[in-house]
């Protein structure tokens, strides 16, 4: 059979339980006895190594078994889950991911053994092994000769009214009911398939009418390696438990007979009461045609079903989103057109057609939305792993996971994220010594948090440490020439703080695999503003220190307000205007040489964008027209000719080529087919 068509769901599927492996591994150190998080670690370590076995992942699936040894283990409680062993699953978590990668880039597990970690785990279990195994094998002997006596007991399974008047029904009608238990072999790889065989079998025997667990929860391998059914059959019990003994990989079967009392009248009375005879056989018939249905009617009143969601790939969105984009262009085309003498047909179709790519435009970025949460759960890991190196109690708490935004901006915001972090722990927060000095609580706390502000996102990474110097970041920007003791000396602490973003800038004293060597803030900063946000910094010296981002909620279409600079057309994205303001230009006044206006008692530089952009100078007017626009705190006006009006707009790159133009955040079609260029607003103010 050829794997390979299956090559992309297996990768998916292994990502989502690594990274459950991930959390529920951190929740283990936190509650090393909670035998729920062992079991959930123990289920997917399990699922793994059953999907790397069925793919021909032989190293992965031979990682993954010598792992499920050492859990089996902790969950009998043989071994202690302490930080060390710990230590060695996070690094078969770390092996597993470098498979996966090595899977999703190349087809190929590659030749990587991972011995070492194997070894490791062996180590582990080698005290307890034989002991183990002796147990084991008189826990089987004893199960063999129990097994008559087991099935000769009869069930006590609670059950809901609806099973109950089934299994009545059968009983008066002469049906034998029977509760069976399967023990599948503890080296059995793919249990749901072993599940699906004995369900197929059963069902030649009659019909199944109760599953625990639910038959959901088998199909998706949610159980450890034995399940119990309800069957109505004729059948007796040596012909259904010699047809289910000859399944591979069934170590035992138990059958109890199910008796219940049925009342003696509603059975002498049935050929009386010919309704309630009917009732019941329809009853018995639609419980032995719909034996899945009805235990999953059971289920769902048990817990809450999961959502039903479909992976699709991300190019199949991107063309979907090219498409509303062209019926944007259009739909704007179409505005700007007189519709014959503006005909009234003509203005209520555009009206609707208006409504519909809107609705249409919202549909498609809902789609497109991811949780932050995608990002954020790699981090305490992260952070955990900072700990341990840095010798330092550190708190991770993190908030707004659930806060949306496109996929695009998710898929980049990682590792400016993670520079932030490693900051944080490295430079941020004190050594224990030193917060005991300075009666601070000996655990350092980093806090991460999202939230919709508008049409954007902001993230917030903030820590409760030493605060940012802006004397020590002076000295060094003297020291490495970035500016003059003169200059400096004239310097907000606001602005030597944003000296940090230079390229280079570091104030660690020692280099090391964390941080110090300035690459970093300049690369966040960077990566961020390509993204159509922005970065600010909040510190307290002694207190801590706040980095604010902000991100754009998508990368594809926004509202604009469209000016007119000379005789071309540009666009402001209109989540950074503030206000709009005719000004006389005898109110303009000078601040160093920087042209500015006082505005509701704030000072406003302003900004020429002809002169900026190199567009011919019209006459010089009276009045003109200002665009206060804002990034982060800071706030500026764009002289502009004339304003056009609000419009939504796509944003197209300019391509490879004229990438690196400052000023120019992109481009857009407009409806008459005329192209234009977007301002961006990070590099202007």
């Amino acid at each position: 059979m050829d794997m390979s068509q299956y090559l992309d769901i297996f990768i998916e599927e292994s990502k989502d339980h690594l990274q459950n492996l991930n959390e529920s591994l951190l929740e283990l150190e936190n509650s090393p006895n909670d035998m729920s998080i062992l079991n959930e670690i123990f289920r997917v370590a399990h699922t793994l190594k059953g999907m790397a076995g069925t793919m021909g992942f032989v190293r992965m699936q031979k990682l993954t078994h010598n792992m499920e040894n050492v859990l089996s283990e902790i969950r009998n409680g043989h071994i202690k889950a302490n930080s060390n062993l710990l230590d060695i699953l996070f690094k078969c978590l770390d092996a597993l991911e470098d498979y996966i990668d090595k899977i999703t880039n190349t087809g190929s597990e590659g030749e990587e053994e991972y011995s070492d970690i194997i070894k490791n785990l062996n180590d582990i279990l080698s005290s307890d092994t034989n002991k183990e195994e002796k147990e084991q094998d008189s826990i089987d002997e004893k199960s063999s000769v129990d097994n008559d006596k087991e099935d000769s007991e009869t069930s006590n399974i609670s059950m809901n009214e609806f099973e109950n008047n089934a299994v009545k029904t059968a009983v008066s009608k002469g049906y034998n009911v029977y509760e069976i238990t399967i023990y599948l072999n503890k080296n059995c790889v793919l249990k749901s398939a072993r599940a699906f065989i004995v369900f197929k079998t059963l069902e030649s025997h009659g019909e199944i009418i109760k599953s625990i667990p639910s038959v959901e929860d088998i199909e998706d391998e949610k159980f450890e390696f034995e399940f119990t059914l309800v069957i109505i059959s004729k059948s007796s019990k040596d012909i259904i438990k010699k047809d289910l003994l000859s399944i591979a990989e069934i170590d035992k079967i138990v059958l109890k007979d199910i008796l219940i009392q049925v009342d003696s009248n509603n059975v002498v009375n049935k050929e009386v009461n010919e309704n309630k005879k009917d009732i019941a056989t329809k009853s018995l018939k639609n419980t032995y045609e719909q034996p899945k249905n009805t235990s999953k009617e059971v289920n769902k009143r048990q817990k809450p079903k999961a959502g039903k969601t479909v992976r699709v790939d991300i190019d199949r969105l991107d063309t979907l989103m090219n498409l509303v984009s062209e019926l944007i262009i259009v739909k704007t085309r179409l505005e700007g057109t007189e519709g014959g003498n503006n005909n009234q047909n003509y203005n209520e179709a555009v009206e609707y057609l208006e409504r519909i790519t809107t609705s249409l435009h919202d549909a498609v970025m809902k789609v497109r939305m991811v949780p932050v949460e995608r990002v954020f759960n790699r981090f305490p890991r992260m952070i955990r792993d900072l700990s341990r190196k840095l010798n330092k109690d550190i708190e991770l708490n993190m908030s707004g996971e659930e806060t949306e935004l496109d996929r695009t901006v998710i898929d980049e915001i990682g590792d400016p994220l993670i520079h932030l972090l490693r900051n944080a722990a490295d430079h941020g927060l004190e050594t224990t010594e030193e917060r005991i000095q300075n009666h601070k609580e000996k655990t350092g706390h980093i806090y991460l948090r999202a939230y919709q502000d508008g049409n954007n996102v902001v993230i917030e990474v903030e820590d409760d440490g030493r605060g940012i110097d802006a004397n020590k970041i002076k000295n060094k920007a003297i020291e490495k020439g970035i500016v003059t003791p003169e200059l400096a000396e004239n310097m907000s602490e606001k602005d030597l703080i944003e000296l940090l973003f230079k390229p280079s800038f570091s104030t660690a004293k020692t280099i090391s695999d964390i941080s110090g060597r300035g690459v970093g803030l300049d690369v966040v900063k960077t990566k961020i503003e390509a993204l159509g946000g922005d970065i600010e910094v909040v510190s307290n010296l002694g207190r801590g220190s706040k980095f604010i981002v902000r991100l754009p909620l998508t990368l594809a279409i926004i509202q604009a307000l469209m000016v007119k600079i000379g005789d071309e057309k540009y666009a402001i994205p209109l989540n950074t205007i503030q206000n709009i303001e005719d000004i006389k230009t005898s109110e303009i006044q000078y601040v160093k040489s920087q042209e500015v206006i006082i505005l509701r008692d704030k000072v406003i530089p302003i900004i020429h964008l002809d002169k900026i952009l190199d567009i011919e100078q019209k006459v010089q007017k009276d009045t003109i027209t200002v665009v206060i626009v804002k990034k982060g705190e800071k706030q500026a006006g764009f002289v502009v000719d004339g304003l056009i009006g609000q419009q939504e707009i796509v944003i197209k790159s300019l391509g490879k080529y004229l990438s690196n133009i400052k000023m120019i955040a992109g481009a857009t079609i407009l409806g008459d087919g005329e192209v234009a260029l977007i301002l961006d607003i990070n590099t202007l103010v």
